[in-house]
C-alpha cells in the first residue's frame, strides 16, 4: 500500500471516528469533558493528513502516529475513570461527601455536572465509547506508523 493512501486511511479514520461521535450527539448521547478531550487529536490527526499528502515531509506521519497514540491514551484514561479504576477530574466525575449543612449538600448537588465522565453512556460488546476510541485509535497508529516508513 502506498504511502499516500496510509495516510487517507489514518487520517479518515479519525474523521470517521469523530463522524461517529457526532451522530452520537445528534442521537442524544451529549459529550461529557473527557469525550471532549479525545477529539482534539483526531482534528489534529485529520489536519496533519492533509498536510501530509500536499507536503512530503517525512515528520508529518509521525505527528499523525503521536497524535492518534494520544486520543488512545486519552481513551484509555477515560476508561478508566468508567470503570473506576482512578479518579477522572473533578469536573465531571462523582465525589463528595455526605457531610456539611443541608446548604452545603444543596449546592454540591446544584454544582454537580450534568454529563458524567465517570458513567457508561453506551456500549456495545460491553466495551465502552471511550474504549472503542482507544481500540481503534491505536489501530490508526499502526496505519500512521507504516505511512511514516515508505517512501
Amino acid at each position: 500500500m502506498t504511502r499516500s493512501r496510509l495516510i487517507l486511511l489514518a487520517a479518515g479514520g479519525s474523521a470517521a471516528l469523530l463522524a461517529g461521535a457526532h451522530v452520537f450527539e445528534a442521537l442524544g448521547y451529549a459529550p461529557c469533558k473527557l469525550c471532549l478531550w479525545q477529539r482534539g487529536p483526531h482534528w489534529a490527526a485529520v489536519a496533519i493528513g492533509l498536510a501530509a499528502l500536499v507536503a512530503a515531509w517525512r515528520v508529518l506521519p509521525w505527528a499523525g502516529a503521536l497524535a492518534a497514540a494520544t486520543t488512545g491514551a486519552l481513551g484509555i484514561y477515560h476508561t478508566g475513570v468508567e470503570r473506576g479504576l482512578w479518579q477522572g477530574p473533578d469536573s465531571c466525575t462523582s465525589g463528595g461527601s455526605l457531610s456539611g449543612s443541608a446548604e452545603d449538600l444543596l449546592n454540591e448537588i446544584m454544582a454537580a455536572p450534568l454529563i458524567r465522565c465517570d458513567e457508561v453512556a453506551w456500549s456495545l460488546f460491553g466495551i465502552s465509547m471511550a474504549s472503542w476510541n482507544a481500540i481503534l485509535s491505536f489501530a490508526l497508529v499502526a496505519l500512521w506508523v507504516a505511512a511514516a516508513r515508505r517512501r
